[in-house]
């Protein structure tokens, strides 16, 4: 069994049996259609149906586990009439993005995206009832329906401080069709981040696979367009985890 998959049973294994027990076929389409909206509009709303309550969906890990590695990446000494540009993509129904939004000290505009609008309405209505109050009285908090390989026609270049993936490309490299969009959504994110900005990913990949994707995906015309890095998370439910850091480079770099 692939690491990736095993980590999402070990993690999420009664939400899971419930799907499995209503819908036989469910989790092993998903697992090939992890690039479709449907997968993830139906996968939401099975989730979901039956709850008393609203519960976040983690993949992987949740905010703690990752806590000292994303705030430090958003100044302190950030302009106090600007908000930092904080993308969580693909942030389907995770605590991930609202926890940036209310631990972060600087001010800052989180903007929780997900392809899947069942996801999307799910997080507002939860936000709506269970409004948290930020460290900095300015911060913002939004969820929009997005597609991960569209940044372009809401983001302009160089407008995003931070994007966190929290196993959104895993999503696409792992499906039949995806590959070409995760190289796709790589290199727009990186024009949408300032030259001082930053993207990171959490991921199962083992860095020997992961680092030799991202840097033949960061290249045009054989030029690189980020510098990129790695650091372990950790191991949790038996699985190792990985934080890759991807910083533009800025044109004098790359000449």
């Amino acid at each position: 069994m692939p690491p990736f998959l095993r980590s999402l049973i070990q993690k999420n294994r009664g939400i899971i049996t419930e799907c499995l027990r209503r819908h036989s076929s469910l989790t092993s389409q998903q697992f090939e259609n992890m690039d479709k909206k449907a997968t993830w509009d139906r996968f939401y709303a099975e989730t979901n149906r039956d709850r008393k309550a609203f519960e976040n969906f983690e993949w992987f890990f949740g905010f703690s586990s990752v806590r000292d590695i994303v705030l430090p990446l958003l100044p302190a000494n950030a302009p106090s009439d600007q908000l930092l540009q904080v993308l969580d993509l693909g942030c389907g129904t995770s605590a991930l993005g609202p926890s940036i939004f209310r631990h972060c000290p600087v001010a800052v505009h989180v903007t929780c995206a997900d392809i899947s609008p069942v996801a999307v309405e799910l997080m507002r209505v939860h936000a709506r009832a269970h409004a948290v109050e930020p460290l900095s009285p300015s911060s913002r908090l939004e969820f929009i329906e997005l597609d991960c390989t569209r940044l372009h026609e809401r983001y302009r270049p160089g407008s995003v401080d931070l994007i966190v993936d929290k196993g959104t490309i895993d999503a696409l490299l792992r499906s039949k069709e995806g590959k070409g969009q995760a190289g796709l959504m790589l290199r727009q994110c990186l024009e949408a981040l300032r030259r001082s900005g930053s993207m990171v990913q959490f991921s199962d990949e083992d860095p020997d696979a992961r680092l030799l994707w991202l840097e033949t995906e960061a290249k045009e015309r054989g030029v690189m367009l980020a510098d990129v890095g790695v650091q372990d998370v950790g191991e949790l439910g038996g699985v190792c985890y990985y934080c890759y850091h991807l910083s533009p480079r800025s044109v004098v770099e790359q000449s």
